[in-house]
């Protein structure tokens, strides 16, 4: 692992949510209120994402743990061949991330991720 991007929350009622995490100071990146996903800047290139979004139905709600590496694809690669299921292959995302999504034995989702070079 190269570092920790990011912290996705899983809110009933993004509005409010955003609303408490600009109390300590951060500030809206991408998305917003009204938005199903919202990303604020938690400074020394850190995240707090906010989503409405669950990929599957729930008890309660759920996140969801960024971490950077070097290769999401060798690392998707290495996942497979020991037998687990990553969600989906890596892609380039609109956010600026090459990622793909899994998770853990626990059931807690992992997202795998590195900053794509423009």
């Amino acid at each position: 692992m190269t570092g920790l991007k990011a912290v996705t929350f899983i809110t009933r009622d993004i509005d409010t949510a955003i609303r408490f995490w600009l109390i300590p100071g951060y500030s809206i990146v991408y998305g917003g209120f009204g938005s199903p996903f919202t990303s604020l800047d938690a400074g020394g290139g850190t995240f707090i994402n906010l989503s409405t979004e669950a990929t599957e139905p729930l008890a309660g709600l759920w996140g969801r743990v960024i971490l950077h590496v070097a290769d999401p694809d060798a690392l998707h690669a290495q996942f497979t061949s020991t037998g687990h299921r990553p969600h989906a292959i890596p892609r380039d995302a609109e956010w600026g991330e090459r990622y793909f999504h899994i998770t853990d034995p626990d059931g807690n989702e992992i997202s795998f991720a590195r900053p794509v070079e423009t």
